[in-house]
C-alpha cells in the first residue's frame, strides 16, 4: 500500500515543483525582463524626472497648490492623492454628504475665478483618487485663472494645453483628456513674466 500512495504522490509533487519554478519564477522573471527591454518606463512606473529627482508618475495624480498651476481632480484616497489609500467615497448620488461636497467644491471654483457651467469632473473625485487627467473642459476652465498668476497671454496658455491633450486612442476609445503634470511641466519651462514664490505667490520679474 506504501508503494502505491508513493507512486501516486511523486508525479503529484514533481508536477507541483515543476509548474512553480515555471509559473512562479520562470515566466514572471520572462514577462519583467520583457518589459524592461520593450517598456522600460512603463515598467518602472512611468515615472517623470527632473534630472535625476523623481517628481511624479504619468499615472497617479498629485496635488498643486498655487493658482499659477492646473489642478487634477479631488481625491478620497488617504489625505488626498495617496497611492497607499487608493479609494473613492463611496457616496451615492442621494448623499447629502455628497451633495454638500460638491457644492463646496463648486463654491471653491468660483472663488478661484472660475465662471461658467462646470464639467463633472471639476466637482466631482474619481473612482481611484489617482486619476491623473482631467478633461479638456476642466483644463480649459482653469486656463485664464493660470495664465493671469503666470503673467502668460491665454493664447500662450492655450498653445500648451493643445499640445497637452491626449485623443482617443486609434480615434475611438475613451475620450480626449489632459495629464495634469505633464501640462504643469510645460507651463514651468514656458517664459513668465512673474516667478512663483515658496508660497505659490507670483511677482514680476
Amino acid at each position: 500500500m506504501l508503494d502505491h500512495l508513493t507512486s501516486a504522490l511523486r508525479p503529484a509533487i514533481t508536477l507541483t515543483i515543476l509548474f512553480a519554478a515555471l509559473l512562479g519564477l520562470a515566466y514572471p522573471a520572462a514577462i519583467t525582463g520583457i518589459g524592461q527591454a520593450v517598456f522600460p518606463h512603463q515598467a518602472n512606473g512611468s515615472l517623470i524626472r527632473d534630472d535625476d529627482r523623481v517628481v511624479g508618475s504619468e499615472l497617479i495624480a498629485q496635488g498643486f497648490t498655487g493658482a499659477q498651476y492646473f489642478q487634477p481632480r479631488g481625491s478620497a484616497a488617504g489625505d488626498g492623492y495617496d497611492a497607499l489609500a487608493s479609494a473613492g467615497s463611496n457616496l451615492g448620488p442621494t448623499s447629502a454628504v455628497l451633495k454638500e461636497r460638491v457644492a463646496t467644491d463648486i463654491a471653491a471654483q468660483r472663488r478661484a475665478g472660475v465662471t461658467g457651467s462646470m464639467p463633472a469632473d471639476m466637482a466631482t473625485v474619481s473612482g481611484s483618487g489617482l486619476d491623473p487627467h482631467i478633461s479638456p473642459e476642466n483644463a480649459a476652465l482653469q486656463l485664464p485663472c493660470v495664465a493671469q498668476a503666470r503673467g502668460l497671454s491665454q493664447a500662450q496658455v492655450r498653445t500648451l494645453l493643445d499640445a497637452a491633450t491626449e485623443q482617443r486612442l486609434l480615434g475611438f476609445i475613451g475620450e480626449p483628456r489632459v495629464n495634469v503634470l505633464l501640462l504643469n511641466r510645460r507651463l514651468d519651462r514656458a517664459p513668465t513674466n512673474r516667478q512663483p514664490d515658496a508660497n505659490g505667490a507670483t511677482s514680476r520679474e
